[in-house]
């Protein structure tokens, strides 16, 4: 899965020339960030419409991705998860360009994803927590993530929102 998102990532995100996009290093660091999110989303084995729709609004809106990336994003992510043997490549560029607050963020949204079902999985918790350990994320800001996005989802069912 890596190496295909990777090269997604090369022909999409950082080649300025590829169909009109833009090419700034917050662009291509929030792209990177949205590929582990999409791990998330796939980590459990199961993929709803709900969470296959909660996933495209949280990257449309947050990564200022259109339509058609995230879904060809989710797509090399579903074909190829299960050839995945490292996050490195992500949470390598993650840590050389985020601040404390982003990589919080970061985590945050990743919570979010892993609740939109209002399930939580194992193999989500799993996967977080393995990410936060390699971006370095103190376990207080683990913790204090994943309080913020369940209590998010949980007020969001009781107003019938996502």
């Amino acid at each position: 899965m890596i190496s295909k998102i990777k090269t997604f990532f090369q022909e999409k995100v950082l080649n300025p020339e590829s169909e009109g996009m833009s090419h700034t290093p917050d662009k291509n660091i929030h792209k990177a960030s949205a590929a582990l999110m999409v791990e998330v989303m796939l980590s459990d084995g199961q993929l709803d419409d709900k969470e296959k729709e909660g996933i495209k609004a949280l990257l449309t809106s947050a990564f200022d991705l259109s339509s058609a990336e995230c879904d060809e994003l989710i797509c090399l992510a579903q074909a190829e998860v299960k050839d995945s043997i490292s996050l490195y490549e992500f949470t390598g560029q993650v840590n050389l360009h985020f601040s404390a607050d982003e990589k919080f963020e970061l985590i945050k949204q990743m919570w979010h994803i892993a609740f939109i079902d209002n399930e939580l999985d194992k193999y989500e918790e799993s996967l977080i927590r393995k990410i936060a350990d390699l971006i370095y994320l103190p376990h207080s800001q683990f913790i204090k993530a994943k309080s913020l996005a369940k209590n998010r989802i949980q007020r969001n069912l009781q107003h019938g929102m996502n």
